[in-house]
């Protein structure tokens, strides 16, 4: 039995955001770009409200942001800016001749400098052992990626100052690996699944062969005898990532198609997969927690998305290819909300949600 009924085409809202073919392809449009590059570009380097997240140890730690972190200091906390400049560096990729363009390049010039990353390298090293871990880790990874593909003069100087930090991080995926014993199933920051995803991304892309064999090993290790994933409890009230597609999208790319595709008829089967198709209803874009949401649906819409790729059943392909679709079209254009805590890290999910489409 399918898993949800087909949607017509003409039913989905349209949006300046994106475009879409006859066939219901969504794609990025330049004004959606110029429109996501500004909530970016607006807060990247705006220090406050600001969100540290550490721990205090002597009174010399009582410090301004950009002190502390003066790449990434703006967008409200660190993760968030880090994948704001991650957005940014992505449209630069996708719309070359944005009008945005030479902005993007004079913030990303100030704020990904040698020096810069230095300080940053060097507040890992007195940090927590779990500060960031692995929401922040793999969106470091995630714009390491992208400078790294990106054949860019600015780019590959950009990649070069970043790529201590990336080092220190990898290091810090290598070390936490050989200890955790169980993976974090949340719906939010720590999830286990999610961070080894881009981390697995960053891995392909430079062939770093040590980070690609644990990180195999441990997705195994966590997840490979899992069997009917709870979903009728997504979302739960803040989640902002699907904690059972997040798995299994991680799974569809360690685990060969037909291993995978064996693997996920009893991790999801229909009636688990399709607690999933509805897109979760945001009741506040004001508040911080809540408008997480908008979040899982964009999660939802590229795991699905991605899964769907490593299916043979076309039926199935194509119903999730029009669930994915469903989730953004409900979803994108609310980022236009004037809400800071949703804009202030939203747009990313979206620019992602589409690329990965």
């Amino acid at each position: 039995m399918a898993f949800l009924m087909l949607f017509a085409l003409q039913g989905f809202a349209q949006s300046p955001f994106y475009s879409q073919n006859k066939k219901g392809k969504l794609a990025l449009t330049q004004k959606g770009a110029s429109h996501f590059a500004k909530l970016a570009l607006d807060c990247m380097q705006q220090e406050y409200p600001n969100k540290l997240n550490q721990v205090l140890k002597t009174e010399e730690g009582l410090r301004s942001p950009k002190s502390l972190h003066p790449a990434f200091y703006g967008c409200f906390d660190w993760h968030s800016s880090v994948h704001g400049h991650w957005m940014l560096v992505k449209l630069l990729k996708l719309f070359p001749e944005m009008e945005e363009a030479a902005k993007i390049r004079e913030k990303l010039q100030e704020n990904l400098t040698k020096e810069n990353i230095a300080a940053e390298v060097e507040y890992f090293k007195n940090a927590s052992k779990s500060w960031e871990r692995m929401y922040g880790w793999s969106w470091l990874m995630k714009l390491s990626e992208e400078l790294y593909t990106w054949k860019d003069k600015n780019g590959r100087q950009w990649y070069q100052n970043l790529k201590p930090l990336t080092d220190a991080i990898a290091e810090r995926y290598l070390e936490f690996l050989k200890i955790q014993k169980y993976p974090v199933r949340t719906g939010v920051h720590p999830n286990t699944a999610f961070g080894l995803s881009f981390a697995w991304d960053y891995a392909q892309a430079t062939k770093h062969k040590a980070l690609l064999e644990i990180i195999a090993k441990r997705a195994k290790d966590y997840y490979l005898t899992d069997e009917n994933c709870p979903s009728d409890w997504e979302p739960s009230g803040e989640d902002f990532l699907s904690a059972c597609l997040e798995e299994a999208r991680l799974m569809s790319r360690i685990l060969p198609t037909e291993t995978f595709e064996t693997w996920f008829a009893k991790f999801l089967p229909s009636d688990k997969l399709a607690a999933l198709t509805t897109p979760a209803d945001v009741s506040d874009r004001s508040d911080p927690k809540i408008v997480h949401l908008d979040g899982v649906n964009l999660s939802r819409a590229w795991c699905l998305y991605s899964i769907a790729a490593s299916l043979s059943d076309k039926k199935m392909r194509k119903e999730m290819y029009e669930t994915s679709r469903k989730h953004l079209v409900a979803t994108i254009p609310n980022i236009a909300s004037e809400h800071y805590e949703g804009t202030h890290w939203l747009a990313s999910f979206a620019v992602y949600a589409l690329s990965v489409r």
